[in-house]
């Protein structure tokens, strides 16, 4: 039997497994859910034994543990370093979901839980990929690293140090991630570039406490209306953001970059139909794949104050707070774009009111593959096989911090190979999994473990024959 035949045979147990781990409510950012997590990353690290021969260790962190394994069988191949995390989002709004959101369930063809597509179906298959190779060989085809962690949903606060502290344990040829959702379900799609992210909150105060609004309305500030203005005054109505020197590092777009983004198969009808919108809205002069990608931005995340209880309370606000992030593009750095917010709220506070800026650091780099990476070569060549046609070439507008972080830190790059599809509502209610895509994502991560060596070979060999003659 090969290991793709194993993998056929196993698919209910695939899923079975699937279903019992996306049961386990891993909310990294609530920590009434500790316990979970660290249930969930126990269960990684058990999944990962009954694989084969992997050496298999839990190690702690300031949070939440990472699990790493090795098999390192294979002297004269590359190795590779498996990423996935195995946190997942708080599963709020409740009420929106169509079923409890830690008790899975398959309708149509999909499978329905919180996280069961962000993470922790894509993070799954090479586990059982692995699993297949030892079964029926006895060994993998290469050598392998796994790198799960419990926070990257709260922005991997603990990965940079984790990763500085033990640079010689996680050497590899390359990084394959099992995060960074493809482009769509219906197109083969490999990502080439990723937005970083900075965020901030902030809290406006005004009088000591809540007042009565018959009393003092019109004689204090009202912090909600504060808000509003200063919230209003981060975009100019066309939507660009209007912090001074926001876009002062921006690299732009080339002619040949343009042309690509446009030359894809994107039918604005259909997305505006899909996320339920009237309208594109956004920054003009580009095209909404532009602004999704590369394009920075500024959201307003959340923005509360006051009474929110039933019925009416008549107050004049003392309170409101709000959170923001930004996604960054090259050449934006973090640290510059929060003191850049920072400064823009500080110079416009409306009269009457103070500022307090702050919130957890949660930032990251842009990044970005070269096209010639055999990481990249292998991923494209793989995808060909199993779709029977050539993937897109595209870009995410979302963030995973591990690339720039593994780039940085480790010396290697990053290929994202995610079996999960960005319409699979992760981060909102109802989130789902085509099961489809696990058994599509089974077989390309095998084919991969099988064909990245030759890809090295070949890039090596050719490289040899370009050098010139002594």
């Amino acid at each position: 039997m090969t290991p793709l035949e194993y993998l056929s045979a196993h698919h209910d147990r695939s899923l079975g497994e699937l279903i019992e781990f996306v049961r386990i409510p891993s909310v990294s950012t609530d920590p009434q859910h500790a316990g979970d997590v660290t249930r969930a990353a126990e269960w990684v690290a058990a999944q990962l034994r009954q694989a084969g021969p992997i050496d298999v260790r839990s190690m702690p962190t300031p949070g939440h543990p990472v699990i790493y394994g090795e098999w390192l069988g294979a002297p004269s191949a590359p190795t590779l370093l498996v990423y996935g995390h195995y946190d997942v989002q708080p599963p709020d709004p409740l009420e929106r979901w169509l079923s409890d959101p830690f008790e899975p369930v398959v309708r149509e063809g999909r499978v329905y839980g919180r996280g069961v597509s962000d993470n922790k179906g894509p993070m799954l298959i090479p586990i059982k990929v692995a699993q297949a190779f030892f079964a029926t060989r006895g060994a993998l085809p290469l050598n392998v690293k796994f790198i799960f962690e419990g926070e990257e949903e709260i922005g991997s606060r603990n990965l940079e140090p984790f990763l500085a502290a033990n640079q010689q344990l996680l050497q590899a040829d390359c990084a394959l991630s099992a995060d960074g959702a493809m482009w769509r379900h219906d197109e083969p799609s490999i990502t080439i570039a990723s937005r970083g992210v900075v965020g901030l909150e902030f809290s406006i105060t005004g009088a000591s406490r809540n007042l009565h609004s018959g009393r003092y309305g019109g004689s204090v500030a009202n912090a909600l209306h504060a808000m509003a203005e200063l919230v209003a005054s981060l975009h100019s109505p066309d939507g660009r953001v209007a912090v001074e020197g926001f876009y002062d590092d921006v690299a732009a777009l080339s002619d040949e970059e343009r042309r690509d983004i446009a030359e894809l198969p994107f039918d604005e009808g259909r997305f505006l139909a899909e996320v339920g919108a009237p309208l594109p809205f956004g920054e003009g002069g580009f095209s909404t794949l532009e602004r999704q990608w590369t394009r920075p931005t500024l959201e307003i995340n959340g923005m509360w104050g006051g009474y929110q209880g039933q019925g009416s309370q008549t107050v004049t606000p003392n309170e409101a707070h709000a959170k923001i992030s930004c996604r960054l593009v090259p050449d934006q750095h973090p640290d510059t774009i929060r003191a850049l917010v920072a400064r823009h709220l500080e110079t416009r506070l409306p009269a009457g009111v103070s500022l307090t800026v702050g919130g957890d650091r949660h930032a990251a780099l842009p990044y970005r593959i070269r096209s010639d990476h055999p990481g990249l070569v292998t991923a494209q060549r793989v995808l060909e096989q199993v779709y029977g046609k050539k993937p897109l070439t595209v870009r995410m507008g979302s963030t995973l911090p591990v690339s720039e972080l593994f780039k940085r830190l480790l010396g290697i790059d990053t290929v994202f190979f995610s079996f999960s599809t960005a319409d699979e509502d992760f981060h909102s209610p109802n989130e789902f999994f085509r099961i489809d895509r696990l058994h599509e994502g089974l077989e390309a991560w095998a084919r991969y473990w099988e064909a990245y060596g030759e890809t090295i070979r070949t890039a090596s060999a050719h490289h040899r024959s370009k050098a010139p003659v002594p």
